[in-house]
């Protein structure tokens, strides 16, 4: 998993609503987890997502 600052992390388990977080620091070389993200509600956590039950939505870059 490879992610930049501004990306969003959907969180998908199975009997649960989806989660979406924002990336604000990534703390990994290269994009690697873990992330430094914030929910919508302003909580900031430090999060080491699963290859399993998470995907990045890439933020648009200029001129996207």
């Amino acid at each position: 998993m490879h992610a930049k600052k501004g990306d969003r992390v959907v969180s998908r388990r199975a009997g649960m609503p989806e989660h979406t977080v924002e990336i604000i620091e990534v703390l990994g070389t290269n994009g690697t987890p873990p992330y430094r993200v914030r929910s919508k509600d302003g909580h900031e956590v430090i999060m080491m997502p699963g290859p399993n039950d998470t995907i990045v939505r890439h933020a648009p870059t200029d001129g996207d």
